[in-house]
């Protein structure tokens, strides 16, 4: 199960559309203990890539984040991005770029923009990786 705050996923999600017609990005940090997950910081980032169906991470932006993360003695749990026309499901290449199995994988669609849809994922395997959807909780 993992645990997202009302105001980070608002804050999520005002990012994503305002990075529209491209795909958001950031990561997820917080505290760990087994499967349960609670998400403590949001960091949005920027996407390098400037594209509607794929992003990177901004590397000096990312070790900012890290390094913030070491400061507030929380865990790094994973990374979000938006799906600006698709649902929030991995798509081949979010699973294709998905190293870490322990991660957290969380995906906003903004495919219809009235209603946003959040997922979290755990992507495993090796050829063919699978996706778990995460129990998501967004609390007040």
């Amino acid at each position: 199960m993992i645990t997202l705050k009302r105001s980070d996923f608002e804050k999520m999600l005002a990012h994503a559309e305002k990075e529209l017609p491209n795909e958001a990005c950031g990561l997820i940090a917080g505290t760990a203990d087994g499967e349960d997950k609670v998400i403590r910081e949001v960091y949005l980032l920027t996407n390098i890539d400037k594209s509607n169906e794929h992003f990177s991470l901004d590397p000096k932006e990312q070790l900012a984040a890290i390094k913030d993360m070491r400061a507030k003695g929380i865990t790094p749990l994973g990374n979000w991005h938006s799906h600006p026309e698709s649902p929030s499901r991995p798509s081949d290449e979010d699973k294709r770029l998905a190293f870490d199995s322990k991660a957290s994988y969380m995906i906003l669609s903004l495919m219809n923009r009235d209603e946003p849809v959040l997922n979290s994922f755990r992507i495993t395997g090796e050829d063919p990786k699978t996706s778990e959807k995460e129990q998501l909780i967004i609390e007040d």
